[in-house]
């Protein structure tokens, strides 16, 4: 089975296309289909490149799922399969609101127990830094939000008079030497005792030993040298769209 996958975030869009196993043709754009439609048309070509079994859409932008509905059934045709906590998944939602969790969320949640087992901890990186959990029976009992890394460096702009806009790259050194060097220990070491933290809390409220899965564009950066046993999965949001579109297949037709 061949999807296009859809993965809309806040500050942006990951395109790709998942044929059961794995996703590939992955586009990221950076202000979505707001800023970039066009580009966003391109990125949906290059995924499918022919026929593909539908297309499911993971947003946390519900005010442009109409445009993405429409741009997919321009580009290719077909209809497309909003992600939501009402869809049959890999996971069972244990949730007082399910209907406020976020499909990134949902999908990270079932792509992470396809490809990792459980239980289960996803970490994603992005403009938000959350956390969730699956049990060993495989139930998504809810997680931990906290602010992203962009939200911590670009506030730090925004409201200082002196403070520069921090490149969330590179390499760390013993101290900083530099505003920019500061900011950026600061926003690396700071994240990883937060993250360190905060695992050790779930841990110990839940009395279980996690599986760790870290996704999301700042990954990488934020737990190079942390010696914390994540395995980074950068299209994971990606596969648990397509896992789900699979899941709900006989449902749909």
């Amino acid at each position: 089975m061949k999807i296009v996958v859809v993965d809309v975030g806040n500050t942006s869009t990951g395109i790709g296309l998942y044929d059961g196993k794995k996703v590939s043709r992955v586009t990221h754009i950076k202000g979505g289909i707001v800023k970039q439609p066009e580009a966003c048309a391109e990125a949906v070509r290059k995924a499918a490149r022919g026929m593909v079994n539908g297309a499911a859409l993971g947003s946390v932008v519900p005010q442009v799922n109409p445009r993405w509905k429409k741009r997919i059934r321009d580009e290719l045709g077909c209809g497309v399969r909003v992600v939501h906590a009402g869809l049959p998944m890999d996971v069972t939602i244990d949730y007082p609101a399910p209907e406020t969790i976020g499909a990134d969320r949902l999908a990270n949640a079932c792509g992470g127990v396809r490809r990792y087992g459980a239980p289960l901890i996803v970490a994603d990186f992005g403009t938000a830094l959350t956390f969730d959990v699956v049990t060993k029976d495989l139930r998504y009992i809810g997680g931990v939000i906290t602010p992203g890394l962009p939200l911590m460096t670009d506030y730090l702009y925004e409201r200082t008079a002196l403070l520069p806009r921090v490149e969330l790259t590179g390499s760390c050194p013993p101290i900083g030497r530099s505003t920019q060097q500061a900011m950026r220990i600061g926003a690396q070491v700071g994240y990883r005792g937060m993250v360190r933290e905060i695992v050790a809390y779930l841990k110990a409220c839940l009395g279980l030993d996690f599986k760790l899965v870290a996704t999301g564009g700042y990954a990488g950066w934020a737990l190079k040298d942390s010696g914390m046993p994540f395995t980074i999965d950068a299209e994971l949001s990606l596969f648990g769209l397509g896992c789900i579109f699979e899941t709900t297949s006989s449902l749909f037709g």
